[in-house]
């Protein structure tokens, strides 16, 4: 089993001890490859600073209104805007303007609007905006774009990792709940979302889960584990998961 996320690697220390402190999990929407077991980035997928450099001129020509943050395998970096409308790690680098914070470590460029505003039609704009400098994607926080290195997905990530231990996309069972996660879902062999998902995810998968609210994820785990051969339980014994 490996977690897939949007979550930057900063974010993995309370969730690694959840998944045994071992293996691995991708992060910002595949940008990082992160060993839970020590939270180092075993591998990153970054812009290079031009990149970034493009990335907010086109957005900031679509929406002058808008703030930056960036997430870097260095740490994180924002604009006094975001920094104000944004919970963000105490002392964390502000900047008058984003490109000021670049040190070739981005993994993911965050855009910030008002929190009133349509999400899925402020991503669908700044999709237009970007073009093919990055992949724009949002994962439900209110007023919050995420915008990752050109073609870096959930899936892109997960197909590699998946290559590395001998897993065929047709014996991958994915689970999402918002658009960040479609890529994955499409390559995925089996797609799941939970009943509380995204109305375009809720379209695009295979079946539908219980809620969060109702466990459906572990409701999904049990089913799973039930067609596991009998006493095959743990490290390699269980076929597509990962192990300590």
């Amino acid at each position: 089993m490996v977690a897939v996320t949007a979550r930057p690697p900063r974010w993995l220390g309370d969730l690694a001890p959840a998944l045994g402190g071992c293996g691995v999990a991708i992060c910002a929407n595949g940008a990082a490859v992160v060993e839970l077991a020590t939270l180092a980035v075993r591998h990153a997928y970054t812009f290079d600073d031009q990149g970034v450099r493009d990335v907010v001129a086109r957005v900031r020509r679509s929406d002058p209104t808008v703030s930056f943050a960036l997430e870097r395998t260095t740490g994180f970096a924002a604009e006094a805007g975001f920094l104000s409308s944004h919970p963000v790690p105490e002392g964390s680098p502000s900047v008058a303007d984003i490109t000021q914070a670049l040190d070739g470590r981005t993994i993911k460029v965050l855009v910030r609007a008002a929190p009133s505003i349509d999400l899925d039609a402020f991503v669908g704009a700044l999709s237009t905006a970007v073009g093919d400098a990055g992949v724009v994607s949002h994962s439900g926080a209110t007023g919050l774009a995420e915008v990752s290195p050109p073609a870096v997905t959930k899936a892109s990530t997960l197909a590699v990792w998946a290559a590395e231990e001998g897993v065929e996309a047709s014996d991958v069972w994915a689970v999402g709940d918002a658009p960040n996660d479609l890529p994955m879902l499409v390559w995925a062999g089996r797609s799941f979302a939970v009943a509380n998902a995204h109305p375009t995810v809720l379209r695009s998968v295979d079946a539908v889960l219980p809620s969060n609210a109702d466990d459906g994820v572990a409701v999904l785990l049990d089913t799973a584990l039930a067609l596991v051969p009998h006493g095959a339980r743990r490290g390699r014994d269980l076929p597509g998961l990962g192990t300590c």
